[in-house]
């Protein structure tokens, strides 16, 4: 950055844009000044040290080998905001402070890409990671397809949690979200099942309801959260959980209804406005079966008839309707034809290093033969025909990728 500055002042009529200055936006500094955290674990390394260390000696692990630290779990963060109408800002602030979906509820969040106001941004809308371009040049469905993939492999619970607002009236900012992953990581992963959460009624199901005569789609957030999951896990980091997480924050909707439902048909609309788009754009042809139901069922109400909540919907976002399909096999060929044209490409390019007389003593340098011989091998099993079955619970390939 110093470099920088030098040079531009150095320049006759250059002009630079110094990162230490908050953006200007209508001639007022963000409220959002980026900044540059410096990685925490380079600052103080002792205490990364002592992490490892510890997690060596709880496990047992040997001195000479290395200590590995999984991920068991990924919440999702929202933002919520109020309503400012006004300024023309929808309410949404219906979630509290951890939802889990199933994979048809939880991808029409991710198709439409919906967010709050946040202070870096100068509205809300879908303008969430996939519809962010320039940032990404595949197009979404592609990067939805294989998250889809990811989540039925992996068995991902769709869990998230909030940030901004809890309902009209409650402002949390990060404090919430912050939270969570304390208490969170003091569950064990059976305890995180959502199955036995739902069982026990640590999680509530989020039903359809008619507000001013109309439908209030609030099925679509899943479960939350009761007070019965407070009172057994957050104990574990409160001394008076229920005090820091009260029916306000478990039930927004007792803060203003017509705030909730509203910000309800927020979601639900702008579900139906994204899923138009795929469906006019042409990118619902790249779907997969299980997400083309979902756009149709979005942008329309429903796919050949059926709505979200039919069995047959359900059972296209399962693991094992997911490896039976053809749309998966096909997902493998394409991997197996990729891996194929890469060791082909390996396999030519040793082959032609070798032809050359000039890199004879880099040749055996390099040990290139030995490195060809490799590259040959992985090139007859990939082209066997058992290399599919060997795909077989993999990630595959998208053809477009």
């Amino acid at each position: 950055m110093q470099k920088l500055l030098l040079d531009a002042r150095d320049e006759d009529d250059g002009f630079v844009v110094c990162s230490a200055t908050p953006r200007l936006i209508n001639g007022e500094a963000s409220k959002n000044p980026r900044y540059l955290q410096v990685r925490p674990d380079l600052i103080r390394p002792f205490d990364r040290y002592l992490g490892s260390v510890g997690s060596r000696l709880a496990r047992g692990i040997p001195a000479d080998q290395p200590v590995h630290v999984p991920v068991h779990s990924v919440l999702v963060g929202r933002r919520n905001n109020p309503a400012d109408y006004d300024n023309g800002i929808r309410p949404l602030a219906v979630y509290n402070p951890i939802h889990y979906q199933e994979l048809p509820e939880l991808f029409m969040d991710f198709i439409s890409a919906l967010t709050g106001k946040s202070p870096s941004t100068t509205g809300a809308g879908s303008e969430g990671a996939l519809t962010k371009g320039p940032f990404n040049a595949l197009l979404p469905i592609t990067d939805l397809n294989a998250a889809l993939v990811s989540y039925l492999l992996t068995g991902l619970s769709g869990f998230s949690t909030s940030a901004g607002h809890i309902g009209s009236g409650v402002r949390v900012d990060h404090d919430i979200s912050l939270l969570i992953p304390e208490i969170w990581c003091r569950l064990t992963p059976e305890e995180r099942e959502p199955a036995g959460l739902i069982e026990q009624g640590l999680l509530e199901k989020m039903d359809d309801f008619e507000f001013d005569g109309k439908l209030v789609m609030a099925s679509r957030l899943g479960y939350r959260i009761t007070s019965s999951f407070i009172r057994t896990f957050a104990g574990r980091v409160f001394d008076n959980p229920r005090k820091v997480f009260d029916d306000t924050i478990l039930r927004p909707e007792t803060q203003d209804k017509a705030a909730f439902a509203d910000g309800i048909q927020y979601i639900t609309e702008a579900h139906q406005r994204v899923a138009a788009n795929y469906l006019e754009d042409g990118c619902i042809d790249l779907a997969c079966p299980p997400l083309r139901a979902l756009l149709h069922i979005m942008a329309e109400g429903n796919y050949r008839g059926q709505d979200v909540h039919a069995p047959e919907i359900r059972e296209l976002f399962t693991v094992s309707s997911m490896l039976n399909s053809d749309w998966y096999t096909e997902r493998l060929k394409t991997r197996r034809h990729r891996d194929q044209s890469r060791w082909q490409r390996h396999v030519r390019y040793l082959q032609s290093f070798l032809n050359q007389p000039e890199y004879a003593l880099d040749g055996a340098r390099l040990d290139i033969h030995q490195r060809l011989n490799d590259s040959q091998e992985q090139l007859d099993r990939v082209t066997q025909s058992e290399y599919l079955q060997e795909l077989h619970g993999t990630l595959g390939a998208d053809r477009l990728s």
